[in-house]
């Protein structure tokens, strides 16, 4: 047989042959082993190759199916077994070079738009080749070949990125059928698994980059991949992180594999064209050349940043609208590149590289197109579009910041040694940026911030221009260019802070305010997040500096304003004109300096006693000063004022009346507080220091009311003057505490009138009449009032004055307060309110802050007020819902008695109208009727009212309050439906489940006992359940989430009821008989319906089951009323038996758990209900007796333990079944003696527990949430455990800490043992039980601490393992406190937490690794004193790497928001306080090492900036330290550390001298 198809090669070669017949040949050939030639595989490879590269050649034709056939068989023979299986042998293999150049051409072709049919099988032959090392060596041998390979490759792709994205653009419009010459199908991707383009170019990409790191010649490396790949690899690069590509990128590129496609390329270009044997050719074209006659003249050496910047700059390689992008992306990439490779060096080359960066750095910003020549205004704009002016602004960020982050730019080697070249260049790019300002790109302001950071000295010769571009005229309002805005500001505030350059900072800022604006309306000058770190910096600032800055805003007033507020006499209508604009311009630059003062002043230290006698003369006279600058504006104002009188102020009369009134309200803040705190400070109140017949005080205060102080035609309105408004009443305010703190003034008959007059002024009802209450935002800045904020300032001066005001109003005052609290809190916008940034304010936000204080319920009158509002708007609401037929009496008593116009004076019901309710609500309950029906919207506007009940206070309502609201909800419960008819699923459940919640919150006001002497507690109860049972008789389909809400709400209303009976001790017996009758009557038996699964029975159970547990949590308070609980107890029994039973008849609840997933949730509820069962049977179980419903508890308990661990389980069940076991396990020890059966109970839960804890699909975090359920069963199972079972329960444990199923990845297993361990340790053992478990914890002790270092090396690990392994083993140092003999194993606890991972990690890792490291540390030094004393420096080290790592995470992120992760690290930040407090407890131990710490912190000190609450904490702790310190201490670091720590060390000691120290001092005098 084999002679027969010994011939074949001949006719494969034959011409007589037809290519059909010679393909089929070649494939039996390949397949048959009958097939005998010599060398097959290479003669078969060969003749296949031979045959596409005559094709290719045009020596021959072939049709299209041949040609398909070809490369189909090519692609099956690369990647077939048996080849490999043939090259493994060692036996050669290769393919001819004619074959790598016909791909070549074919990926050629691809990329100029003329892809073949069989491209996805070329792809796919590629990859075959190229996953084999003999056949891809066609490409290997020669580097050229893989430089084309890899080009045509990222050309490839390119084209196919840019191909498909043009293509879904227009998709969008029309239907366009794929390509599918490039698109690779699904299809086709089955069959072709190898044909993805992405694919196969991460291939090339790792074959060439191992090709290029085995070539000897770095020239010629570089030379060819900056001929062939620099530009396909950066424009491939761009593609794949661009956001305009995105959509095609995400949809067809894997996100990994974008990955390594980006790191591939930036390893090839990096050590291609960066590598260390070219650092002297860039040296030779950078850095300037050195005079060197002795060396011959040599060949022109190689060029290469001129060579790399003119492909990059090349026009050739992409389109015109991307040659920009990828221009301007390249060359921070680059810049990148050559930072990592030549940036980093040792010894005093360090100088050297630095220069050389900085030289490659300047080579590539003119790149950006950018005009360097600095200077003058007139500049050419560069070439570009805006959108290239973003990017180019990107890019130059991105240089800047590399270069600021790489630290090239040192300012003294570049001012002495280098004629300040660096310096003069990033000037000339700062001047650039600001004669082409962008301001309304971030991009702008962030380069601006870098070029701050690198040397503020940059920016210091066009300050004014900075600050007038980049903040005073700056005006886009887009999110992101305020936020850079901010931070650009900030930064520069807090850089001249640090100079303590504040007041020349001020001077510039000045001088740009006083000239002539672009615009007549300028942008607010002090947002939110300015403001907040202006009041850091002025914090920081000496005052002699702030009190600098205040006397220049005064002196530019003067000098600048002044004069042009001043009136022209002019009979020239148009000179009259020009002079009203000057003057308009003038009054918005006045106040734009008074609210820059207000805020100043508002920051300034305040004076106090120990205030230097200096400052106080120098604040005294700049407080005259003041004083003197407006009075000249109020003389100004009225001399200047038109002769001709007009009825309607000018603009600029209006604004200048602003700042005046600014101006009055700041300086009277200022010197009320320098009064108070400074007794060497004298009050200048020119005002206040006139001598009349009447006080000052109360002239003032009336001139104020009045608004006397005022010309009258200048007198303000909200819609006018609503910064004026504002104002008077805050000065009115202010007035308020003056006369209040005057107890002479007190005494007067006139005062108290006066002080209700203010007090209605400031209210001023009138306002909130007259403009509609919105919720737009106010910053709280003064300068954004305006007539739509108004109205939120307004409201939030009066309620943050309520403490102080509410005594002098009113009753219509209060009502009227009450009313507009109550109206806003129902028109609340809840979707506007969750979008308001946390510092603003809005009028809804305001009432929410206020009615949810606890401020609140000590301002009775307003309370009261409120509630009643609330109440008459429920009567109303309720009226109009009546029935037609029948009125309930309790309503035509109310309206007799209050009338048409309630009295907001007397209690909202009467003693009458009371009993009227109580009476209704019977007559509701034995009728079984109702008297309202409530539409949508009415029971929409119940729910508001209802809500703002439940988040008052009850505490706060007085009896009368309390009693008329809870009838009346109460009244709403029973005796009210909802029109339409819910639908079965019982629609009316958010309603009335809100009620019930509202009604329990009730229940626990003091105030409550007024109730029940209305109405009886039982007949409550009983009312409450009837009503609940008579909704729901009609069996439901489906039982909802509202449903359950309903249940859970009625169970705890039967709870607190119940509770409260029982507290009182007045009628237990018989109301707690009332209710048990009730629920155990035959009614209630009678009533139930046939199925099983109603809500009928869902509620029955759930109130017998809250009942029975009121009852078992207040037995053992006395015999008499243990007796009764115990009587009702065993009736609540039965009928529980009864009902569980007969619900579970029909079918098993658990199956019916599997089959349907709503019902997982009453699979918990009935176990929870066979829980409270068992527990009341043994409760009222006699000696010696026996369970009544043994049988189910068994069968409940068997099942539980089979179907606990053996599917995924909800949470609810998991925790239901562990209260389970434990009440079973401790019914069955008091019911039965020890023996097998109970030994086989023990184990069988101690398994299955232990199984739980292992499943898979219990995460970490709900392992954690059943440790209260697993603390308790464990408990119980030891309490009374026997050696045996013990032995078995640690030979478990043993088993469980293995650190090879660590390693093996079965950490699940390990973690079950370790939280059986911390759950162990804290339970109380027999004697014998516990000898034996502290006599095992030495090695419990040292398996977790190797398994925390096993853990630790891996990230993934630290959340659900190595942080509960630190935990259990905090509780075993805890509870060990004098049992755990050698101190060695704690110093071993201290090893393990020294590997605990703390970098790298989310917040909320970082949060939980540090807190248990912490509570390890606290545990250490609290119960094992003796250990600290011998290994203090091991506890430091673990402590010292929690305060450097808090130090790292804590530290100003910049353009990074801190939000909930800031939270996070202020945690942190306030546990290392906390335990620099304990350690300073114990100076014993650390008082030789407090200096070592102090050095520590200041290290890490000086490499960051905190953030300010961050370091608030620190600072506090290391003040703490400091106390160990003594003078030698001091010294020492003094003159140990280097200089830059040593300053910042000055620094900290200087402000504990001054502060802390002071502080500590003062507290010693009484301390004991």
């Amino acid at each position: 047989m084999a002679a027969i198809y010994s011939g074949i090669h001949l006719k494969l070669k034959s011409s007589q042959t037809p290519w059909e017949d010679r393909l089929k040949l070649a494939r039996f050939a390949w397949i048959s082993s009958q097939c005998l030639l010599p060398n097959k595989e290479q003669v078969l490879l060969d003749w296949c190759t031979h045959a596409l590269t005559i094709w290719h050649s045009k020596k021959v034709e072939l049709s299209q199916d041949v040609l398909e056939g070809l490369w189909c068989y090519l692609d099956e023979v690369v990647h077939s077994r048996k080849l490999h299986s043939f090259i493994k042998e060692g036996k050669a293999v290769t393919l001819r070079l004619s074959m790598a150049q016909l791909l070549l051409d074919l990926l050629q072709d691809c990329t100029h738009g003329r892809p073949p049919v069989f491209l996805p099988t070329v792809l796919s032959v590629c990859r075959g080749i190229l996953s084999s090392s003999a056949l891809s060596a066609v490409f290997t041998t020669k580097y050229e070949l893989m430089v084309s390979l890899l080009a045509k490759c990222c050309l490839l792709a390119c084209h196919e990125i840019q191909t498909h994205t043009e293509r879904q653009k227009d998709a969008d419009t029309e239907l366009v059928e794929p390509d599918t010459y490039l698109m690779i199908t699904d299809e086709t991707k089955k069959d072709k698994p190898s044909s993805n383009v992405f694919e196969v170019l991460l291939q090339v990409l790792v074959c060439y980059l191992s090709v290029q790191r085995k070539q000897a010649n770095p020239n010629r490396v570089f030379t060819l991949v900056t001929n062939q790949l620099v530009q396909p690899l950066v424009l491939l690069r761009f593609l794949l992180t661009s956001q305009d590509f995105s959509p095609y990128i995400h949809l067809h590129v894997r996100q990994q594999q974008r990955k390594d496609i980006r790191l591939r390329i930036d390893s090839i270009l990096q050590l291609a064209l960066f590598p260390s044997e070219q650092m002297a050719s860039y040296k030779a074209e950078l850095l300037p050349a050195k005079e060197d006659s002795g060396k011959r003249a040599m060949k022109a050496p190689l060029r290469p940043v001129g060579t790399l910047l003119s492909k990059l700059e090349a026009q050739d390689y992409c389109e015109p609208t991307l040659r920009y992008s990828v221009k301007s992306d390249a060359s921070s990439l680059m810049f990148r590149f050559f930072l990592e490779s030549y940036g980093k060096g040792k010894g005093e080359s360090d100088e050297e590289r630095r220069t050389l960066c900085f030289c490659f750095l300047a080579r590539l910003v003119p790149m950006l197109d950018l005009q360097l020549h600095g200077g003058s205004a007139e500049q050419k704009r560069p070439p570009g579009s805006p959108q290239s002016w973003s990017q180019a602004l990107q890019a130059v960020e991105s240089l800047l910041s590399q270069a600021l982050s790489a630290d090239i730019y040192n300012i003294a080697a570049d001012r002495i040694r280098h004629g300040e070249v660096q310096l003069r260049f990033y000037r000339t790019v700062a001047q650039t940026l600001l004669n082409e300002a962008q301001p309304s790109v971030p991009s702008w302001y962030r380069c601006l911030k870098v070029l701050l950071n690198l040397n503020h000295l940059i920016l210091e010769p066009d300050l004014e221009l900075l600050l007038s571009s980049a903040w005073v005229n700056a005006e886009n309002m887009e999110a992101q260019v305020q936020r850079a805005r901010q931070l650009m500001v900030s930064a520069l505030l807090q850089t001249y802070a640090k100079l303590r350059q504040l007041p020349h900072l001020f001077s510039s800022l000045l001088s740009v305010i006083c000239q002539p604006a672009p615009d007549q309306r300028r942008p607010p000058l002090l947002s939110e997040g300015v403001s907040a770190s202006l009041r850091s910096c002025l914090l920081d600032s000496s005052p002699s500096q702030v009190l600098e800055i205040c006397s220049l805003v005064l002196q530019n007033v003067r000098t600048h304003l002044l004069p042009d507020l001043v009136s022209e006499e002019s009979a020239e209508e148009e000179r009259e004109t020009a002079g009203r604009r000057k003057k308009d311009a003038a009054s918005l630059k006045l106040c734009c300096l008074c609210q820059l003062l207000h805020v100043v002043l508002f920051n300034l230290k305040t004076l106090d006693n120990s205030s230097p006698l200096l400052l106080v003369r120098r604040s005294k006279a700049f407080m005259e000063e003041m004083q003197d600058m407006m009075k000249d504006l109020l003389n100004m104002s009225l001399k200047s004022a038109p002769k001709k009188r007009k009825k309607k102020a000018l603009a600029w009369e209006q604004k200048t009346q602003e700042a005046i009134l600014l101006l009055r309200y700041t300086w009277v803040e200022v010197d009320t507080l320098f009064h108070i705190h400074c007794s060497k400070y004298t009050s200048v109140d020119s005002l206040l220091t006139a001598e009349t017949e009447r006080s000052p005080l109360l002239t003032h205060l009336e001139a104020l009311i009045s608004g006397a102080i005022l010309p009258t035609r200048l007198h303000p309105t909200p819609s006018c003057s609503p910064v004026s408004c504002l104002l008077l009443k805050l000065l009115t305010v202010q007035q308020i505490k003056k006369v209040l703190l005057d107890r002479a003034l007190l005494g007067e008959n006139s005062t108290t009138a006066l002080l209700k007059t203010a007090v209605r002024f400031i209210v001023a009802k009138s306002e909130f009449e007259e403009e509609p209450i919105g919720d737009d935002v106010w910053d709280g800045q003064i300068g954004g009032v305006n007539v739509s904020t108004y109205p939120a300032a307004h409201w939030f001066v009066v309620v943050s004055n309520l403490p102080l005001i509410v005594l002098h109003m009113s009753e219509e005052d209060v009502r009227d307060v009450a009313d507009v609290l109550v109206g806003s809190l129902l028109h609340r916008d809840v979707e506007r309110s969750r979008d308001q940034l946390p510092g603003s304010l809005s009028f809804s936000s305001v009432s929410s802050q206020l009615a949810l204080s606890k401020v609140f319920p000590e301002l009775p009158s307003v309370f009261s007020a409120t509630v009643r509002s609330i109440v008459r708007r429920i009567i109303g609401v309720l009226t109009v819902g009546l029935k037609p037929k029948r009125k309930p009496s309790f309503v035509m008593v109310y309206e007799k008695e209050t009338g048409s116009v309630p009295s907001g004076s007397e209690p909202v019901f009467s003693p009458l109208v009371a009993e009227a309710v109580v009476q209704d609500i019977s007559a509701s309950f034995k009728a079984g009727e109702v008297f309202v029906l409530l539409t949508d919207t009415q029971t929409t506007e119940l729910l508001d009212l209802i809500q703002i009940l439940f988040n008052l206070n009850p505490d706060g309502m007085n009896s009368e309050d309390l009693s008329s609201v809870f009838l009346l909800l109460f009244f709403t419960f029973t005796s009210t439906s909802l029109c339409p008819e819910p639908p079965e699923s019982g629609g009316d459940a958010l309603f009335f489940g809100k009620l019930l919640r509202t009604l329990t919150r009730l229940l626990e006001g003091i105030g409550f006992p007024s109730v029940l002497k209305l109405v009886h507690g039982g007949t409550l109860l009983q009312t409450a359940l009837a009503s609940l049972l008579r909704r729901c008789r009609t069996p439901a389909a489906i039982i909802t989430s509202d449903w359950l809400d309903l249940v859970s709400a009625a169970q705890g209303f039967i709870k607190s009821l119940v509770q409260l009976i029982i507290t009182r001790n007045s009628s237990v017996r018989l109301n707690l008989d009332q209710i048990g009758s009730y629920l155990t009557s035959k009614e209630i038996l009678n009533e139930q319906p046939s199925s099983g699964a109603s809500m009928f029975v869902h509620l029955l159970l759930a109130s017998l089951s809250s009942f029975a547990q009121a009852m078992l949590s207040n037995l053992g308070r006395n015999k008499a009323i243990d007796q009764t609980l115990t009587e009702i107890l065993s009736r609540v029994t039965s009928l529980l038996g009864l009902t569980v039973e007969s619900a579970l008849k029909p079918q098993s609840v658990f199956s019916e758990a599997v089959a349907q997933p709503a019902s997982a949730l009453r699979q918990a509820f009935v176990v929870e209900v066979v829980t409270v069962m068992l527990r009341s049977e043994v409760a009222s179980l006699e000696n010696n007796g026996t369970l009544t419903h043994g049988n189910l508890y068994q069968a409940v308990c068997q099942q539980i333990l089979r179907e606990m661990s053996s599917a995924p389980r909800p949470m609810d069940f998991l925790v239901c079944s562990l209260r389970f076991l434990s009440a079973f396990y401790k019914a069955m020890e008091k019911t039965r003696e020890q023996g097998e059966e109970m030994e086989e109970l023990y184990v069988q839960i101690i398994q299955n527990v232990d199984q739980l804890l292992k499943t898979p699909w219990l995460s970490s975090t709900d392992a954690a949430k059943l440790q209260p359920e697993l603390q308790d069963l464990l408990r119980h199972l030891v309490e009374n455990n026997t050696t045996s079972q013990f032995n078995m329960l640690l030979l478990m444990i043993r088993e469980g800490l293995d650190v090879h199923k660590l390693r093996a990845g079965n950490w699940k297993e390990v973690l079950s043992a370790v939280i059986t361990v911390e759950l162990l340790s804290s339970c109380l053992l027999p004697e014998t039980c516990s000898r034996a478990l502290w006599l095992f914890a030495p090695q419990i002790i040292s398996a977790m601490v190797f398994l925390v270092r096993s853990a630790s090396q891996d990230l993934a690990l630290t959340l659900p393992f190595t942080v509960p392994t630190v935990t259990a083993l905090t509780s075993l140092l805890r509870q060990g406190e004098g049992r755990i003999a050698n101190p060695q194993h704690v110093v071993l606890v201290l090893g393990a937490l020294q590997s605990l991972p703390l970098d790298h990690l989310n917040p909320n890792v970082y949060q939980s690794a540090f807190l248990a490291i912490h509570e390890a540390l606290f545990a250490i030094i609290q119960c094992h004193r003796q250990v600290i004393s011998r290994a203090a420096p091991s506890f430091l080290n673990v402590f010292y790497r929690l305060v450097s790592s808090i130090m790292q995470e804590g530290r100003q992120r910049g353009d990074t928001d801190a939000g909930a992760d800031g939270d996070v690290y202020l945690q942190c930040s306030r546990l290392t306080e906390r335990m620099f407090s304990h350690i300073v407890a114990t100076p014993e131990s650390f008082t030789a090492l407090s200096a070592l710490m102090v050095a520590q912190y200041v290290t890490e000190l000086q490499k960051v900036t905190l953030r300010p609450d961050v370091k608030l904490h620190l600072t506090e702790g290391i003040y703490c330290v400091l106390d160990l310190c003594q003078e030698p201490d001091i010294k020492f670091l003094r003159a140990g550390l280097n200089a830059g720590v040593r300053e910042v060390f000055n620094e900290l000691y200087s402000n504990y001298t001054h502060y802390h120290k002071t502080q500590r001092q003062g507290e010693d005098k009484y301390t004991v």
